[in-house]
């Protein structure tokens, strides 16, 4: 639009940033329950699929349920199993892409490096940078890296300008994996090959070769099994371990995952409603789960029976060598669990090593691990290895997480005063937003999965249905015309904000005696919703309008006028009848009878009016 001089622009009314489950889920709803499909996806990376496009690492799976780990409006009655494997959950990604044909919307290896509120026009300004093919699937230090080495052509080709009424973050929480850790040297001298398991290079053959794993989450508990077996057939593996996460068994199927996979395709097909009472089951089980999260003597008494199981857990599954490092001294939930079927398993191997010796130096062939460690603490008295090591290494793979408090990162979002977003947040404390998905002086904004929205019990394709639903509420108002501008209001965010972080000090994340990655370095959790999903779902089902500021426009402010005109006048008739009929002698019990009646007489006319009017504007 605007010819195509330098001021020129591409307009679309709704621009979504992010083509993972999140923007996928958006984009579909926009659909399906407003009938719009004037909008358009960016994301950088060079595939549909957001984080399990990208996490490609051997054995990486779902650990949530796939039957609940999917899209209520778009269910998988086929999964092949009950945590299927990425590859498979990517599939079923782009199969609801293409069944409600939103993959010509979708705009592959294009950032949305900026955006800026425009005041006078009451649009988004955005301005998209397209990226050299495959490049937007690097993390955002290797793209600098390959720029200081290749220039920026080699990753930047151009620019454009995009505007949109509505502008949708739906970029998620695990997009930038944590770099090398800069207290230890060494790594510009190491002569083998360095990589992040969430970028893994399948180029590297890891055939005879020695490696080291740095970190034990849940990607490491997935992979490390696999990597002394075909096709990987690694000659030796050292974990290097800070602190050991609460493990539990992977919940097994109905019948167990043989049967499961065989004939659950089947009866959720042809048994109507199987599918559905079987989501209803998982997440309802998820919820009392909910329970361990929280600080009173009945949270307390239920985490000591699971600790319980799980200890004695960790006796029964791996040498004793491992017992002490492998006992959490931290409150169970603290920090995210592993559900797991083959890491304890693998201790057992003679060519898998686990230490908590700390990662201290790295040499052109190898690492040193010592002479200190990081669990048990030096201070308990443990007989957990201290001594300096030397360990042969070929290649070092990182698993240690992403970087989950830079939320929205690298895009750098300017709203209504001139206010960058990042330094707002900085000034209230740390990351936020009314719900996780809206902020004051950034209207016609909605941010799915942002600030304090990750659970740590449920599913997150849960979380942001329940995001879009909220905020598609607002986006019909604005894409019909009734309002130009939607805001929450300072006050709303800023006392969501407050009482969340004050309802946060009272649960496990906080006071579980552990570091986690949802807090800042400050204490300031971003990360976790403090209540259940039940309770965030209500909320989002039922918004609470004086929370927000929405400006009419001319059309909206008659529709509304007419409306509560036309619910002032239903009373009144209905008053007035009911009134009437009580004098005339009419019984109680055909009160009812006669309610209907008035109301269908008088809605009929009040509807034919509204028609005639909404054809005019």
């Amino acid at each position: 639009m605007n010819g195509y001089d330098e001021e020129s622009y591409t307009y679309f009314p709704v621009l979504i940033v992010g083509a993972g489950p999140s923007g996928i889920a958006m984009a579909c709803r926009l659909k399906q329950v407003l009938g719009c499909d004037q909008f358009r996806i960016f994301d950088r990376q060079s595939g549909i699929g957001g984080t399990w496009w990208i996490n490609r690492y051997p054995g990486v799976a779902c650990d949530v349920p796939a039957v609940f780990y999917s899209f209520s409006f778009s269910p998988n009655n086929s999964w092949t199993s009950f945590h299927p494997p990425g590859h498979e959950i990517v599939k079923y990604l782009h199969s609801v892409c293409e069944k409600y044909k939103i993959v010509d919307k979708i705009q592959l290896n294009t950032e949305v490096s900026e955006a800026r509120w425009l005041k006078d026009e009451g649009l988004w300004e955005a301005t998209i940078t397209t990226l050299a093919a495959g490049t937007g699937d690097l993390s955002e230090s290797d793209r600098q890296r390959k720029i200081e080495i290749d220039g920026v052509g080699a990753v930047y080709i151009g620019t454009e300008i995009v505007r949109a009424r509505i502008l949708v973050s739906a970029v998620g929480g695990l997009v930038e994996p944590r770099t090398w850790p800069e207290n230890v040297p060494g790594r510009e001298i190491f002569e083998g090959d360095i990589f992040h398991s969430a970028r893994w290079n399948y180029n590297v053959d890891l055939t005879g070769k020695d490696i080291v794993v740095v970190g034990t989450g849940c990607s490491a508990a997935q992979f490390v099994p696999l990597l002394t077996k075909a096709p990987h057939n690694a000659k030796s593996v050292t974990q290097v371990m800070r602190s050991p996460p609460w493990v539990a068994k992977r919940p097994l199927p109905p019948g167990g995952e043989e049967i499961y996979s065989k004939w659950s395709p089947v009866l959720f097909r042809y048994v109507p409603g199987l599918a559905w009472a079987m989501r209803q089951l998982i997440f309802w089980g998820a919820e009392y789960d909910w329970r361990i999260f929280g600080t009173t003597e009945y949270n307390e008494r239920e985490r000591k029976k699971v600790e319980k199981t799980l200890i004695e857990h960790v006796k029964k599954s791996v040498p004793e060598k491992y017992h002490e490092i492998l006992i959490p001294d931290y409150a169970y939930g603290c920090k995210r669990r592993i559900y797991d079927s083959a890491w304890f398993p693998c201790l057992n191997e003679n060519n898998i090593n686990l230490t908590t010796l700390s990662l201290t130096s790295v040499q052109a062939k190898g690492v040193t691990l010592g002479p200190s460690r990081t669990y048990p603490s030096i201070k308990t008295g443990s007989k957990a290895p201290t001594h300096k090591l030397h360990v042969h290494a070929d290649t070092i793979i990182l698993a240690n997480g992403f970087d989950t408090t830079q939320w929205l990162h690298p895009l750098k979002l300017t709203g209504r005063h001139g206010q960058d977003l990042h330094e707002e947040w900085e000034k209230r404390g740390g990351p936020q937003a009314y719900l996780g998905l809206a902020m004051d002086g950034f209207p016609n904004f909605f941010m799915i999965v942002g600030p304090n929205t990750i659970t740590g019990h449920s599913s997150v394709i849960l979380a942001s249905e329940n995001m879009v639903n909220y905020s598609l509420i607002f986006i019909r108002l604005i894409l019909r015309g009734d309002v130009a501008e939607a805001e929450v209001k300072h006050e709303a965010e800023v006392e969501f904000a407050t009482d969340l972080q004050s309802q946060l000090k009272n649960r496990i994340w906080n006071q579980g005696g552990c570091r986690n990655w949802y807090q800042t370095e400050s204490g300031w959790n971003s990360t976790v919703y403090p209540w259940s999903q039940v309770w965030f779902a209500l909320q989002c089902m039922f918004p609470r309008w004086k929370h927000w500021e929405l400006k009419y426009t001319r059309a909206g402010r008659i529709k509304l006028g007419l409306s509560r005109l036309a619910r002032f006048l239903v009373f009144t008739t209905a008053s007035v009848g009911v009134y009437g009929a009580w004098k005339a002698g009419i019984s109680l019990s055909d009160m009812p009878i006669l309610m209907q009646l008035l109301a269908r007489m008088f809605l009929s006319k009040i509807v034919d009016a509204l028609s005639i009017l909404h054809s005019r504007l």
